[in-house]
Parts: C-alpha cells; sequence; structure tokens
C-alpha cells in the first residue's frame, strides 16, 4: 500500500491537537485502524499508545506525557480491553470516574465477544463497544463509520 506509515507517538511535549488516540496493543491490529482511518481521509491525528499505563499517563499529562496540557484531549478514544500493563476496562474506569476526562467519548474495539466485558464497560460508562469484524472489507467499513460519526458528528460542550 501506498498510505503514510503508522505514527508511533508525537512528541510528548506538542499541544498539537489530538483527534484520535488508539489504545492497541496489537501492531496489526493498530495498522489496519490507522489506515481504515486514513482510507476513509479521517486521520487528522492519530495517537497510538500500545498499553494501558502509556494510555492513562497520555490523557492525564503525566510519565513522558507530562509536559502535554489536560485541556488538549481527543475527539474519541478507541480503546481495546485486552492491554498489557493496566487493562481497557481500569483504563475506562480511571476515565470516566475523572471530572477532567469523563467527558471525552470512548468507543471499546475489541476482539471479545464476552458479555461480561461488554456490560462491565457499560457499567463504568463506555460510549459504545464494538467487536472486530474478523472480515477486513467489513472491518474497514466499521472503522470509517466511527471516525466519520465521532469526529465529524458528535457534539462535545466545550470546557
Amino acid at each position: 500500500m501506498t498510505d503514510q506509515p503508522i505514527d508511533r507517538q508525537i512528541d510528548p511535549s506538542s499541544q498539537q491537537p489530538i483527534s484520535i488516540v488508539l489504545v492497541e496493543d496489537n501492531h496489526a491490529d493498530a495498522e489496519l485502524t490507522i489506515r481504515a482511518l486514513r482510507h476513509g481521509r479521517i486521520g487528522n491525528h492519530i495517537q497510538l499508545l500500545q498499553d494501558g499505563a502509556e494510555a492513562l499517563d497520555f490523557i492525564f499529562c503525566q510519565g513522558n506525557y507530562a509536559h502535554r496540557s489536560i485541556t488538549n484531549q481527543p475527539k474519541v478514544i478507541l480503546l481495546d480491553l485486552k492491554l498489557p500493563k493496566v487493562s481497557g476496562l481500569e483504563v475506562l474506569r480511571q476515565l470516566k470516574s475523572d471530572p477532567r476526562t469523563q467527558m471525552i467519548p470512548v468507543v471499546v474495539l475489541t476482539s471479545s465477544a464476552e458479555d461480561r466485558d461488554m456490560i462491565e464497560s457499560y457499567n463504568i460508562g463506555v460510549n459504545s463497544y464494538i467487536v472486530k469484524p474478523v472480515d477486513f472489507e467489513q472491518f474497514n467499513q466499521v472503522i470509517q463509520q466511527l471516525g466519520f460519526y465521532w469526529l465529524l458528528f458528535n457534539q462535545l460542550p466545550v470546557f
């Protein structure tokens, strides 16, 4: 493909607006998601984070991301559940329990179709729960529709 290479991270001190945070430890899934977003011309700025601890550091502007502003939050977070270091459910729990981040839309994008994961995600406050389609074309369409909805149509309050 002639798509742009995947951007692993932005400069931690950058104040560039973030459109999408993708928290995904599987490189192939991350690459497919980013390519689908870019194919739909939705890849304004995508921040790829590879584990739950890194996601929390990024969102809460700590550790390697201490120079980021907490007011520079993404329009949507695409969150896998099965993550190393800190689970996706724990990331979701911390995001939704903090008044500074509770309004950020979070879409669980996972291979887990287990009822308990889905129920717990909704109980914590997830905005949407999507099981990753196995079929590439269907996956492409799902990701593009996600991007269009959360980046172009969804309205968030201004803080």
